[in-house]
């Protein structure tokens, strides 16, 4: 079988899955057959899945992870704005354009900004930085951006930050309330680039002022714009992890969706992800899965594996 037939193939069935189009399945009388419909979230896949910022990202290039996404027969791609080469438009381009012949949706942007800084002037190029990273996801014309809050920096190793289950100390002489105050009005100035551009900010449960569910939704509900919601990181939650899923939920845009074949970076969560696509059911979730392997196995094993486990659990009969 030619490489373009497996590719016709593959690609056919995934196509006919996540429209509802169907398998059959025997009744077991006689020769009769009963159709059954499924449907299934569809999958994409971050590129920081194949770096993790393990050395330089010119050793692992965007272009490298679209063909890589496209042969591991992943829906979409959510590119992670640190390992893009540049921000000149002929490149983001070039890397649309190959997406799109590759068959992959270009489904999610994951950006950095932090807002927990005292200083108005400190928080200005913070959110000048936020609005032009709106603007590329424009260009790129991906409809969902991952935002950070930032942190307090109280801790400056994240390996340490990390082994401390991600609780950071306040800023001496400064109050939690004050924080999120500051991240609050720095997002609600970016909303009007957001709904300009089409581009749903998506907060998500990452360290700092958004470590607890609590917290994202503070925020979240204090800014009440259609153009704020959530990404949920499915690997960001080291306590009550589906109680807090389950409050994130009916305001998620965008699932990230973590594995860690061969242990974890930093910790390693034992995720049960058919509980978690029950939770995302209950709330007629019908958006991208991004799975963000953060583990120490090979990507080229690992990333596939992810693949099957998430189009497995994210199945269901309608």
């Amino acid at each position: 079988m030619t490489t373009n037939r497996r590719l016709f193939l593959r690609n056919s069935t995934l196509a006919l899955a996540g429209a509802g189009i169907v398998s059959s399945c025997k009744t077991g009388i006689g020769t009769q057959e009963k159709l059954k419909r499924t449907w299934c979230n569809p999958i994409g896949v971050s590129t920081y899945s194949f770096w993790q910022f393990n050395g330089p990202k010119e050793n692992v290039p965007m272009s490298f992870c679209i063909d890589k996404a496209a042969e591991m027969g992943f829906d979409g791609i959510e590119f992670l704005l640190m390992q893009m080469e540049s921000e000149e438009n002929s490149y983001l381009q070039k890397l649309k354009r190959q997406a799109f012949h590759a068959g992959l949706d270009l489904m999610g942007f994951s950006t950095h900004q932090g807002f927990v800084y005292p200083d108005e002037k400190t928080r200005q190029p913070e959110i000048d930085k936020t609005i032009r990273q709106i603007e590329l996801a424009y260009t790129l014309g991906i409809p969902t951006m991952r935002l950070n809050t930032g942190r307090w920096g109280t801790i400056k190793s994240f390996d340490d930050l990390m082994a401390n289950k991600g609780i950071e100390p306040v800023l001496e002489g400064y109050a939690e309330e004050e924080g999120f105050k500051w991240v609050i009005d720095s997002i609600e100035k970016c909303i009007p680039t957001a709904e300009k551009c089409g581009v749903v900010l998506g907060l998500e449960n990452h360290w700092g002022l958004g470590r607890t569910a609590e917290g994202v939704l503070k925020i979240v509900d204090s800014i009440n714009s259609p153009w704020l919601q959530i990404t949920a990181d499915t690997g960001n939650f080291l306590e009550r992890q589906y109680e807090q899923l389950e409050m994130l939920a009916p305001k998620t845009f965008l699932v990230q969706a973590k594995t860690y074949d061969g242990g974890g970076k930093w910790y390693t969560l034992d995720i049960d992800y058919n509980k978690v696509a029950e939770i995302f059911r209950k709330v007629n979730y019908h958006g991208y899965i991004s799975l963000e392997f953060e583990g120490n196995e090979d990507p080229a094993t690992a990333v596939p594996k992810g693949l099957e486990m998430l189009r497995s659990a994210f199945t269901r009969e309608v």
